[in-house]
C-alpha cells in the first residue's frame, strides 16, 4: 500500500484529481458542441437538478469545463440522440454510447425489484403508451393539463406517474427537456439505430464503472465507484474486480493522511505534477468533483453541504452556496441568486476559507471570473451583499469595481 504523508504528494493527488475532471486547464475538452460531448463521455454523467436560482446544475457543470458553453447545447444533444437521460446516482444526462448500462436497472424496475414504491397502474400505463404511439411525444405539461383531445381518464397526477414508471422501466425515453419540462416518446423512436442494446453482465458493468471512475477521478474509493447506486450485486461485483486488479498489480492502494484508502493505477505519484489554472472556477453544488462529500473532505479538506434543504435559521453559508476552486484548493463558497428581470447576479454572501496571505489573490481571481459567470446567468451586473471574513470586503469590492 502506498501511504501518502507529504503535503507535496497530497497536492499532487489533488491536481491529478482535478486534471481527471477536466478542470485544469478549463479548456481541457476544447470548445463548443464537440467539447461538450467529449466532456460527458469522459465524466460518465452530468447530474440534473430542479433548482433554478442560477442556471441549471447540468449546464453549470458543462460551463465549468467548456468555455462559453451555451445552455441550449444540452437539450440539443438530447434531441439529437448524443446523450440520454436516466438515473446514475441521481437523475442525470449520460452519453448515448453507454446506453446499454442502463438496461439492468430498467429490468429491475420492470420486475419490481427497484423503485418498488412507484405506483404500477398497468391499465393507465397502456393508455399512456397508446396515446404517445398514436399522437406523438407528450410533455409533462401535456400530462398536467387536460385538453380538448384528451379523455376524462387523463388525470395528471396518475398519468405523470404512469409515464415516469414507463420511462424508468425503459418503454419511454425523454426526447427533449426545456427547463424542467420533460417530453416523453417511445424508446424505439428515440434510440439511435446504431445504439447497442445488449444487456451487460454485472461483471461488465462493474468493469465499465471502475474504468470510468479511474479516468475521471484518478483515484477512487470502493463506495465512490458505485456512489449511491442501490444494487448490492453491483457493489459485490465492483469489490471483486477491484481486489482482483490489486492482486494482479493492475491497481494499487493509496492511503491518505486521514487513513482513507483509495485505489489508483500504479505509478500515480510518479506522474509529473499537473499544472493548474490561475482562473478561479465557480462550481455547481452538483458538480462531479464535489458531489461525493466524504471524498471532498478527505482529498481537499473541504467540508461541504448544500443547504437548500436545511431550515433557513440553521444555514451557515446560504441557500445555494457554490464552491470556489482556485488553483488546486477549494477556497470558499458564494451564495448566488440570478435576478433575471433586473439582469443582476446577487452575491448574497461570500465566504472565503483561505489563508490571510491569499485573500488578495483569491478576491482578484473571483472578481475576474464573475463577468463570464454573470453572462452565463443572463446577467450584466453583480451586487455583493456580505463578505466573510469582513476584512476581505474592501478587497473584493475594489476588485469587482475593475470588472463592473
Amino acid at each position: 500500500m502506498l501511504t501518502v504523508s507529504k503535503p507535496r504528494d497530497l497536492q499532487k493527488l489533488r491536481r491529478l484529481a482535478l486534471h481527471g475532471q477536466g478542470l485544469t486547464p478549463a479548456s481541457a475538452f476544447g470548445h463548443g458542441r464537440t467539447a461538450a460531448l467529449r466532456a460527458i463521455e469522459h465524466l460518465g454523467y452530468v447530474q440534473l437538478d430542479s433548482i433554478s436560482v442560477i442556471e441549471r446544475a447540468h449546464n453549470h457543470t458543462w460551463f465549468s469545463r467548456v468555455p462559453n458553453f451555451n445552455p441550449s447545447l444540452s437539450n440539443d444533444m438530447l434531441e439529437q440522440g448524443e446523450i440520454y437521460e436516466y438515473w446514475a446516482h441521481a437523475a442525470a444526462y449520460m452519453p448515448m454510447r453507454d446506453f446499454r448500462f442502463s438496461l439492468i436497472d430498467k429490468a429491475r424496475v420492470r420486475a419490481g425489484e427497484h423503485r418498488s414504491k412507484l405506483p404500477k397502474d398497468t391499465k393507465l400505463m397502456n393508455k399512456v403508451m397508446q396515446r404517445i404511439r398514436s399522437d406523438g411525444p407528450m410533455s409533462t405539461r401535456d400530462l398536467e393539463t387536460p385538453g380538448t383531445k384528451r379523455s376524462g381518464w387523463w388525470d395528471w397526477k396518475p398519468a405523470k406517474k404512469a409515464a415516469e414508471r414507463l420511462y424508468l422501466q425503459g418503454d419511454l425515453m425523454i426526447c427533449s427537456r426545456v427547463g424542467f419540462q420533460k417530453t416523453y416518446d417511445l424508446t424505439e423512436r428515440v434510440l439511435p439505430g446504431s445504439t447497442s442494446t445488449t444487456v451487460p453482465s454485472l461483471s461488465e458493468w462493474a468493469k465499465h464503472l471502475i474504468d470510468e471512475q479511474l479516468n475521471c477521478h484518478s483515484l477512487v474509493t470502493l463506495p465512490g465507484i458505485t456512489y449511491s447506486r442501490r444494487h448490492a450485486g453491483l457493489n459485490r461485483a465492483v469489490k471483486a474486480e477491484v481486489l482482483n486488479r490489486v492482486a494482479m498489480a493492475e491497481l494499487q492502494q493509496v492511503q491518505l493522511p486521514d487513513n482513507q484508502v483509495y485505489y489508483s493505477r500504479p505509478g500515480l505519484l510518479d506522474q509529473p505534477l499537473p499544472r493548474v489554472s490561475s482562473q478561479l472556477q465557480i462550481l455547481s453544488p452538483f458538480d462531479n468533483l464535489v458531489i461525493q462529500r466524504a471524498r471532498l473532505q478527505s482529498l481537499f479538506n473541504f467540508d461541504y453541504q448544500i443547504e437548500c434543504y436545511v431550515p433557513a435559521a440553521k444555514r451557515r453559508y446560504g441557500y445555494f452556496a457554490l464552491p470556489l476552486l482556485y488553483r488546486d484548493e477549494l477556497v470558499g463558497r458564494i451564495d448566488c441568486k440570478a435576478h433575471r428581470a433586473q439582469r443582476r447576479l446577487a452575491l448574497q454572501s461570500v465566504h472565503l476559507q483561505c489563508k490571510d496571505s491569499d485573500i488578495d489573490s483569491v478576491c482578484r481571481a473571483l472578481a475576474a471570473a464573475l463577468p463570464g459567470f454573470a453572462k452565463f446567468q443572463d446577467c450584466d451586473s453583480v451586487s455583493c451583499e456580505q463578505v466573510s471574513p469582513q476584512s476581505a470586503t474592501r478587497v473584493l469590492q475594489r476588485a469587482l469595481a475593475q470588472h463592473f
